[in-house]
């Protein structure tokens, strides 16, 4: 449910958050570390740092880190600048009003799944994310590796 700009923003906190205290990152910089465009990575993270997760500097030793105790944002206040979480409040049917007095026939099983997914990204904190992952996973033999095969001819 966390889109790949989403996926992004995480890869690119948990970069910042493994960087030494008062150093800065640059966004061409933790788009190679995370294997993202540059130029999108770039207006993502001004994007967070309009929101407060992360600070920009700008000049030679300028870039991104972390605002404040970044370890304590949870993963609500780091994706919802980029998700928009408000919008899971809508009726999946589109109705203009879907409440408890008048609910749709999806409105009990949404609001339940909706209420754990969300107390889900409350409670998890940049630190929980970070202690498990490693930025490098990407799969061998991918759409930019080189991938020998065989003449028509060779024997297998």
């Amino acid at each position: 449910m966390i889109s790949r700009t989403g996926t992004h923003t995480l890869k690119a906190l948990v970069a910042l958050q493994q960087l030494p205290i008062g150093s800065f990152a640059g966004a061409e910089q933790l788009a190679h570390q995370i294997h993202a465009p540059s130029n999108y990575l770039g207006k993502l993270l001004q994007q967070i740092a309009r929101a407060g997760i992360v600070e920009g500097r700008k000049g030679r030793k300028g870039g991104f880190r972390l605002a404040g105790e970044g370890q304590t944002f949870s993963l609500f206040q780091a994706l919802d600048p980029i998700e928009h979480f408000d919008r899971y409040n809508r009726c999946l049917l589109g109705r203009a009003k879907c409440l408890r007095t008048n609910p749709c026939p999806l409105h009990k099983g949404w609001a339940r799944i909706r209420k754990q997914y969300l107390d889900f990204l409350k409670s998890t904190t940049l630190s929980d994310l970070s202690q498990n992952e490693t930025l490098d996973r990407r799969p061998k033999g991918g759409l930019n590796d080189r991938v020998e095969r065989p003449n028509e001819g060779d024997v297998r």
